[in-house]
């Protein structure tokens, strides 16, 4: 995508908003267009600004973090929600990718992951910031891998696809496909590898190294 990023900040504490928002007026090409500390006002404001990507905090009082998530990409499935987080643990990050979030980084993180991670989930990708993602168990691992190793080459090119982020539209058009085959195609990939969402394909390439974060 081209011009400015929109953003939705999301986070309890008005002091970090307000070095979040300093962070990116160093930016030309992001803008903080309106900010939230509760997940209930995160979610209206998302529905009247529908901004380009939503940062979100995980730990905030009311319906909480998760929740916010969960609404906004129940009613918005190309909502681009990266969580921006004090929690670091895989149980978090799975939950968060599970949701439907695009990205995932910790609030540790140096000041130039926040940016860049904006900006990939903003160009359709996802962001997982390194060391955060661990393996899964050794057994699940091995048959993730397994399944990937039966997928034909058609197949496997749209679980990458998939993955990073594009739709099947324009997976359709980058492999001269039709829609509805490129469709039918996601649809049996995820049911192969036992999952409902593409963040979740994309968690699965990222633990199996055949994708970088």
């Amino acid at each position: 995508m081209s011009g400015l990023i929109k953003i939705l900040l999301v986070d309890d504490h008005a002091i970090v908003r307000a070095g979040f928002r300093l962070l990116l007026a160093s930016e030309a090409t992001l803008a903080v267009v309106a900010e939230a500390e509760r997940g209930e006002a995160a979610c209206q404001l998302y529905w009247e600004l529908q901004p380009d990507v939503t940062v979100l905090d995980l730990s905030m009082p009311g319906i909480g973090g998760l929740e916010t998530l969960r609404r906004i990409c129940q009613r918005d499935s190309q909502a681009k929600v990266l969580v921006f987080s004090v929690h670091d643990e895989s149980v978090y990050v799975n939950r968060a990718m599970a949701a439907g979030a695009k990205g995932y980084i910790t609030k540790s993180s140096a000041p130039g992951i926040l940016v860049a991670a904006i900006q990939t989930i903003a160009q359709g990708g996802v962001y997982i910031e390194q060391g955060l993602l661990n393996a899964p168990p050794a057994a699940q691992a091995a048959d993730y891998r397994a399944i990937i190793e039966t997928l034909s080459a058609r197949e496997f090119d749209i679980f990458l696809l998939l993955a990073k982020g594009l739709t099947a539209h324009k997976i359709a058009e980058e492999l001269c496909l039709g829609y509805k085959t490129v469709a039918n195609y996601g649809t049996q990939i995820k049911a192969k590898l036992k999952v409902a969402s593409v963040a979740e394909l994309a968690h699965i390439a990222m633990v199996l190294g055949v994708m970088k974060g």
